[in-house]
């Protein structure tokens, strides 16, 4: 079975759900396929930073979006052998949003997946697998999928592979992303928080390692940084041996640490960073993770997957309503969005090493009390993760 559409988008994440909305709103018929069945994901980014949310504001949705159930982060605060410094405040950006929207990203996919539905040019499809990719005298004419025991066809004009860090799409044509060195993994988990405990996100540093908390409002979203691929070994030292290492980073979870009792409670990031050189072949245009994976240090990777999204609208809306999208056009949304990308991920990398330095209790690091003496340094990372080096703007 073949359908025929303008913009065929493979993944529902952030990028793809965005940018299906964008596109519907102005008339174009959009498929958006998903390969699973539903948005149930655990442990994957909730961040709407400022960015985001000034796009939802100008859609007319910020006020329906900050209804569902979410928290606010207004700062980032860092202790290490110094004490507590606060590295990155969100209240001094001149903006309507100066904070970090924390919304379950299945929730937030959801709102806008059902926005997109207002429109009848707006076609969703869960569950459907892409197995390749449709090429006709070199150029992307769409991608075949599978379901329910039969093939499916989708041609269009312009396809885009929004699918993630593990794009099937960036395989089936042939990208080979270029990999940056990244030293740790993180390993996810859940415990409670009580109304006294401190809010926003908290950093521990110290010789046992590198922790992050989350406010989640009734529970810490807490982040375990351990060496990459030591994950087995810390297996094979038991529970009790994780649970030590918390609580000599954080004391004060001594109290609810006994909670975590199997390590189902336990998910694993690898974590990964890495970028394509190309974004695009003739028809076919790659973005969010699956142009450039990003490490999880600052939660940016929904605002610049996002952020692709408003680029490629303002860039492709035109000729997607006129005709067929030129390699020229897809070329101009990469231009738009890779600078800013590569200058992240090498901020990202600062942190990151920064963070490692932080555990040598015998000479931590001088940068994180630096950065919340000197009002310069303590305004420029909260407007480099709330916007980035120049935000995407919605032009149409």
């Amino acid at each position: 079975m073949t359908q025929q559409t303008d913009c065929c988008i493979v993944g529902g994440g952030p990028a793809g759900a965005t940018l299906a909305l964008l596109l519907a709103r102005k008339g174009i018929s959009v498929t958006l396929l998903e390969g699973q069945k539903n948005f149930e994901r655990d442990f994957r980014g909730d961040s709407l930073h400022s960015v985001v949310m000034e796009l939802m504001d100008e859609l007319g949705l910020s006020e329906r979006l900050l209804q569902l159930k979410h928290t606010k982060l207004d700062s980032i605060t860092i202790q290490d052998s110094n004490g507590f410094n606060t590295v990155t405040n969100f209240k001094y950006l001149n903006t309507q949003y100066p904070y970090i929207t924390l919304i379950p990203n299945q929730q937030f996919i959801e709102f806008i997946i059902d926005e997109a539905k207002r429109y009848p040019n707006f076609h969703l499809v869960m569950g459907a697998k892409v197995q390749k990719l449709i090429e006709e005298d070199g150029i992307i004419r769409g991608v075949a999928y599978y379901e329910e025991d039969s093939w499916q066809e989708v041609r269009a004009k312009l396809t885009v592979g929004a699918d993630g860090r593990s794009s099937r799409v960036r395989s089936l044509a042939n990208f080979e992303p270029i990999k940056i060195s990244t030293p740790v993994d993180v390993v996810w988990f859940r415990l409670p928080r009580r109304v006294d405990e401190p809010e926003g996100v908290l950093l521990r540093t110290g010789e046992g390692g590198i922790i992050g908390m989350a406010d989640r409002s009734e529970y810490w979203q807490i982040s375990y940084i351990i060496p990459k691929g030591s994950y087995s070994k810390l297996r094979s030292l038991g529970l009790k041996a994780i649970q030590d290492s918390v609580t000599k980073l954080v004391p004060e979870l001594a109290d609810r640490i006994e909670l975590l009792q199997n390590w189902n409670q336990f998910a694993l990031l690898s974590v990964e960073a890495s970028r394509l050189e190309r974004w695009f072949r003739p028809g076919l245009l790659l973005i969010g993770d699956a142009a450039h994976v990003m490490s999880p240090f600052g939660g940016v990777g929904i605002s610049y997957a996002i952020q692709d999204a408003i680029a490629a609208a303002n860039v492709l809306i035109k000729p997607l309503q006129v005709g067929e999208v030129n390699v020229q056009q897809l070329a101009a949304v990469q231009r738009q969005r890779d600078l800013p990308t590569r200058l992240i991920q090498k901020y990202q990398a600062l942190v990151q090493n920064q963070l490692l330095t932080a555990t040598n209790v015998s000479k931590p690091s001088q940068l994180p009390r630096l950065i919340s003496r000197l009002p310069i340094l303590r305004d420029l990372p909260a407007k480099l993760i709330a916007f980035g080096l120049w935000p995407a703007r919605l032009q149409n």
